[in-house]
């Protein structure tokens, strides 16, 4: 697999991953138009897992959690019938790689909180991925699931946040911070 990062959305790449995106999440996904806001703010970036003939097979949306000096990854999706073949793994050591290169300290993610098996398969996974589970449940106040902070540090900070309540901070701040750049971006239409 090949693995590009994107800090702009190209129509055909991002058409591509838009489609997967809508496959992977048919319900319970950020608008199009929130994500799209994050790149025009310059804090959004596209991690593409393509196969030998260029298809987008992987995929992941993150931000910049500035404050937190993190990526954030917001989703990632594989094809559903390549599923359970590594593609998953291989595209968040892209990411981590990508991660690095920016001189970022970690990576953030939030996992659903409930134990339903599809939930705890997705914590495993990025438990394997090298990210531990923080103790904290969040709830917000627009879904009705609940959610945990997983964070991966690189270990080149020793403030680098830990703690799911201050880990969700982050996660919020730089939701927060997408859906302004969302509405700006509708109120300049």
């Amino acid at each position: 697999m090949i693995c590009r990062t994107m800090d702009r959305l190209d129509g055909s790449c991002w058409q591509e991953a838009l489609e997967l995106y809508h496959e992977a999440f048919p319900n319970g996904r950020k608008p199009d138009r929130i994500i799209e806001a994050t790149f025009e703010m310059g804090i959004g970036l596209l991690h593409l897992g393509l196969n030998e003939n260029g298809r987008v097979d992987a995929m992941a949306v993150s931000g910049i959690a500035r404050e937190a000096n993190a990526l954030l990854i917001d989703y990632l999706a594989v094809r559903a019938s390549l599923r359970g073949n590594g593609l998953g793994s291989q595209l968040v050591e892209a990411i981590a790689a990508e991660a690095r290169e920016r001189k970022l300290d970690g990576i953030i993610i939030e996992v659903e909180a409930g134990l339903e098996p599809e939930d705890l398969a997705r914590i495993r996974f990025w438990e394997r991925c090298g990210f531990t589970l923080s103790e904290y449940v969040h709830k917000y106040i627009w879904v009705p699931e609940r959610y945990r902070a997983m964070y991966r540090s690189f270990g080149t900070n020793p403030n680098f946040p830990t703690d799911g309540e201050e880990l969700f901070r982050h996660i919020g701040g730089f939701h927060a911070q997408a859906f302004r750049g969302s509405r700006r971006q509708q109120e300049h239409r």
